[in-house]
């Protein structure tokens, strides 16, 4: 068996999963885990599946022909490759919408070696202020004896520059 990694793209409408899933249980793959989600129109996301190693092939070109479909679906072959001692985190994110915070949170998670294993973004109307409200929340992965006190200062201090509201919490 060998675990491939697709990412999807498509214009968003309805029956894209059925098809994505259609073509892989054709070729004795099983979906394992998968984020999927409809952005700006656009139907995206990644899936993990699990296939009978002399199917990868017949798989890839299968899921390959799907662009007459519309549909783009990449692969990528995975290894079982061991992962250091890591805990996890949550960092909650909010405030005023601006170019960069992304950019800057993710760097300063970056130089101090942590992960984000899964982020979760939106911009919304903010009540009552006017203006628009940027949100996100994240999983952190991060080394273990990572030093914690320092990462939430320095999360404090940043949050401070881009005047936005943090939580940083050990993940249950």
């Amino acid at each position: 068996m060998e675990t491939l990694v697709l990412t999807v793209i498509s214009d968003d409408r309805p029956g894209l999963v059925a098809t994505l899933s259609a073509s892989l249980a054709a070729r004795g793959a099983t979906w394992q885990r998968s984020q999927l989600s409809q952005l700006a129109g656009k139907f995206a996301g990644i899936v993990e599946v699990v296939v009978p190693a002399d199917g990868v092939d017949g798989l890839v070109a299968d899921l390959d022909g799907l662009s007459a479909e519309g549909i783009t679906v990449s692969t990528t072959r995975t290894s079982a490759a061991s992962e250091a001692p890591t805990h996890h985190l949550t960092l909650d994110l909010v405030g005023a919408d601006r170019p960069g915070i992304v950019a800057e949170v993710s760097a300063l998670l970056s130089a101090r070696g942590i992960g984000i294993v899964e982020l979760e973004t939106f911009v919304s109307e903010a009540p009552m202020a006017g203006g628009m409200l940027f949100e996100a929340h994240a999983v952190l992965a991060a080394p273990a004896g990572a030093d914690e006190g320092e990462l939430r200062a320095a999360m404090e201090s940043l949050a401070d520059e881009l005047m936005v509201d943090v939580a940083l919490a050990e993940d249950a």
